[in-house]
């Protein structure tokens, strides 16, 4: 730092300085606190000024003994997350905290949180059921939160680190549908109000939110095309549900994806269709202003949300396994179960799909809007080591027969 003078040249010390009156003065900022003094003398302003500054410091120790990691967070995600990230996302992750961790270790003073209390926030969190990913987004929140704290000197060391994880060194499986077992969803969902939907997402790989937002704009029926641009976002803002488009997840996510199969003829039914509710329900439709147009919707017109795709996909995997059981006791064998499908199996489906038919992962990644190259490869690899064991099991049997 320059070292201050007065009016003759002498040197005076580091932020003090004589102003042209003759007065003297002294500037400093100790731990975000600005100090600024005047004295006619110099030696009362050193005095002052070094009184003021133990102040300061002494007053920010006691702060930073004092702050809880509820009042640290809300502190760091304002200055550090909410000018950076998309509106969308600060409803979702300052609810995922105050449910998480802000839930269990909120009310501690910063620098009383070790290792262990964070440890036994996350068996606690998983113990209550919940979702791998989910707790490991909260932690990974937190962990950043407690890093800005080191850097800031609030805390020597950041209890986050080092903490055993349940998901950790799995061999996380994907879920693909066979041909067959998505032959027998859409055979089993041909009478489903979804049915359009579920074609499209198995023949274009959109992300849940992505064919949400898709709205008939984006549809090119001249170049037989989807323009994908936007997507479907549903946050609950205090207790009230908003729905909104917005951007989408990273830059390679804005493509185009050609017309596969039937894809145009489902767009035309699902248009017929869309028609005709709105032509009953009148002013009763519930999508209104920049969603009035989206593509798919409830019969009722509400756009389609990641919860309401889930409900629905689940009906259709319900009644695959309710009509199994029936046909094994008619047989006598044992039903075989077909397994769970979240929304986004159906996307890994369009992924596998392609990589069957010997597209290249290059055109895959395009096609699926990743952002990295290695999440297309990572998923080449789950699909050629999951044929050439079904290829071996194959074999076996004809070994054995």
């Amino acid at each position: 730092m320059l070292m201050g003078k007065d009016l003759k040249g002498k040197e005076l010390g580091v932020g003090l300085y004589q102003r042209k009156n003759g007065l003297y003065e002294a500037k400093a900022t100790i731990d975000g606190v600005k100090i600024n003094l005047y004295n006619p003398s110099l030696t009362k302003l050193k005095a002052e000024f070094k009184e003021a500054k133990e102040n300061a410091s002494s007053a920010m120790n006691v702060k930073c003994k004092k702050i809880t990691l509820d009042e640290w967070f809300e502190e760091w995600f304002a200055t550090y997350k909410k000018p950076y990230i998309k509106e969308t996302s600060i409803v979702p992750m300052t609810s995922k905290f105050n449910n998480t961790f802000g839930r269990l270790l909120g009310d501690m003073r910063l620098q009383s949180i070790m290792n262990v209390h964070v440890q036994n926030a996350v068996t606690q969190l998983v113990s209550e059921g919940r979702a791998n990913s989910s707790v490991r987004e909260a932690l990974g929140t937190i962990t950043r939160c407690m890093e800005s704290a080191r850097n800031n000197r609030i805390i020597d060391i950041n209890p986050c680190f080092d903490i055993q994880v349940p998901w950790e060194n799995q061999n996380v499986k994907r879920r693909f549908l066979s041909t067959e077992e998505q032959e027998k969803f859409m055979e089993v969902a041909e009478f489903s109000w979804y049915k359009e939907r579920y074609y499209v997402m198995f023949h274009t790989g959109l992300r849940v939110g992505e064919v949400g937002g898709l709205k008939w704009e984006d549809v090119d029926f001249e170049n037989k095309c989807f323009n994908i641009r936007q997507a479907l976002a549903c946050n609950y803002n205090k207790g009230v549900k908003v729905q909104k488009l917005t951007t989408l997840k990273t830059q390679n996510s804005y493509r185009k994806i050609p017309f596969i199969g039937q894809v145009e003829e489902m767009l035309k039914t699902q248009k017929a269709k869309q028609n005709g509710i709105k032509k009953d329900l009148k002013e009763r439709y519930r999508s209104q202003g920049e969603l009035e147009s989206v593509v798919f919707c409830t019969t009722m017109g509400s756009p389609i949300t990641r919860y309401v795709a889930e409900k629905e996909i689940n009906k259709v995997v319900d009644a695959i396994n309710y009509e199994e059981s029936v046909d094994a006791v008619r047989e006598g064998r044992e039903p075989v179960e077909f397994e769970k499908v979240y929304p986004h199996a159906l996307r890994h489906t369009f992924c596998s799909r392609c990589f069957e038919k010997g597209i290249p992962p290059k055109v895959v990644q395009q096609l699926m809007g990743h952002a990295h190259y290695s999440t297309t490869m990572d998923i080449y690899t789950h699909v050629t080591e999951d044929t050439l064991e079904k290829e071996m099991d194959k074999f076996q049997e004809a070994m054995n027969a």
